[in-house]
This record gives structure tokens, sequence and C-alpha cells, in this order.
């Protein structure tokens, strides 16, 4: 039997009022956006006095960082999948990321309109340091290692070294989200992600690879609503609290 000791009830409450505080900022910049929404407008969604909320969370920045951590760990989550398939060839893995991302962004658009300009900035370097940075670099380093598993398996062409093919990746599924996001629109972001992904593979695939398959591999983990952020982060910490709380 374990010795572990329990959470105290303190430190449980404090993790329970963060995330109430993190909840709260979601659902207003996903029906507001980032720029407009106030430390005070957050503390009175969460129930909670301003000064609580900068006890967590040291600026709007802050906040806005936490939330993008969760979004690019669930990116993250999605790679390891592909990591860990060591059957499914690289384009076919790629295709499944592009329309996996391509879903669940169109799915809560409000969202992701009014956070992702924040993301970007994270993920073309204009903001370091962070934990969403380092996600973000982790997050980097596992999209180059599946690359040169595709190379060396020959499924990509080796028309450049694998990181030069994770920025391209990058590059290409970023531009079509944000174009999508901010500019008029007539088509889903899944069709035009699929569509952008072709023009990805068609340079890189390997001929014997480059063919559409009839059904997409699934990446799946448990759906992101980032408005209410029951994220993996979000599941593992309650997993880890009910197990010390059963002990």
């Amino acid at each position: 039997m374990s010795s572990s000791p329990p959470i105290p009830r303190r430190e449980q409450s404090k993790s329970e009022q963060r995330e109430r505080i993190l909840d709260a900022a979601r659902g207003l910049f996903a029906e507001r956006g980032v720029e407009p929404v106030t430390m005070a407008d957050v503390a009175t969604a969460a129930g909670v006095a301003r000064a609580t909320v900068f006890n967590y969370f040291a600026s709007k920045y802050a906040l806005v960082e936490a939330i993008t951590d969760d979004v690019i760990a669930y990116f993250r989550g999605m790679l390891d999948n592909a990591l860990a398939d060591d059957v499914t060839p690289t384009p076919a893995l790629i295709r499944a990321l592009f329309a996996h991302m391509g879903e669940g962004i169109e799915a809560y658009a409000g969202f992701y309109r009014g956070v992702f300009r924040e993301i970007m900035k994270i993920s073309v370097g204009l903001d370091e340091g962070g934990a969403a940075q380092r996600t973000r670099d982790a997050t980097s380093a596992q999209l180059v290692r599946l690359m040169k598993r595709g190379l060396a398996r020959g499924e990509l062409r080796r028309v450049a070294p694998a990181a030069d093919l994770a920025r391209a990746f990058d590059s290409l599924s970023n531009g079509t989200i944000v174009r999508w996001l901010y500019d008029e629109r007539t088509d889903s972001l899944r069709e035009r992600m699929e569509r952008a992904v072709e023009i990805f593979l068609g340079a890189v695939a390997a001929p014997r690879f480059a063919a559409r398959p009839r059904r997409l591999v699934s990446l799946a983990l448990p759906p992101l609503d980032p408005t209410t952020a029951d994220t993996p982060k979000k599941r593992a910490r309650r997993s880890v609290r009910r197990a010390k709380e059963t002990r």
C-alpha cells in the first residue's frame, strides 16, 4: 500500500480555483477575442476577486500563454500517437494531422479566432521563454522525428532535410488556418487543410505513397473543447488527484 500523502485540501482548492479562472478566460476570449477582455472581466466571470486572478496570473498575457500551452499540448498528443504508429506510412499520418487540426479548429472557430494570433507569436518565436514556448519546442522536435522516420523508410522523398520539412509543414498548416480564421470564407477548414496537405505531399511524398488513402488513419485523442479545456493535462491532473485521494 502506498504511503503517498493525500493532496492537502488547500492545494486542491487552489488548483481548482486556477482552473476556474482559466475556464472563464477561455469563454470570454471565445466570445470577444483577447484584446477587449480585462482581468476584471475574467474575475467577474470566474466569481473571484480581481486580486485573486493576479495571484495566479501576473498579466493577461500569462493567461493567454497558459491557454496556448494547453492547445499546443493537444497537438503534441496527436504527434505522440503518430510516432507510436510504426505501421502507417508517414504521408498517411501527415494527412491525418492536417485533417484533425482542421476539424478541431473549425468546431471552435470563435475561440481560435480570439487566440490564434497569440499561438502564432509563440510558433514563430516572437514570444520566448514561457511554458507554451517549451511545449512548442518539444512539439517541433517531435515533428522533425516524424519527418526523419519518413525519410529513413523511403516514404518521403529526400528533397530537403527533416527540419526543413517540419518547418514547411508548420508554415503551410498555420498559414492555412490563419487565412481561414480571419478572411471571408465559404468552405470548411477541414476541406481547405485537405487541399493544403496534398500540395505539401505532392512535393515530398514518395510516389508509391502519394495516393490518398480511402480512409484516414485515426490519431484520436479525447475531444478537445478549448472553451472548457478538458485537455490531456487537466485529465492527467485529475487522475493523479483521484489516485492519491483513494490511497
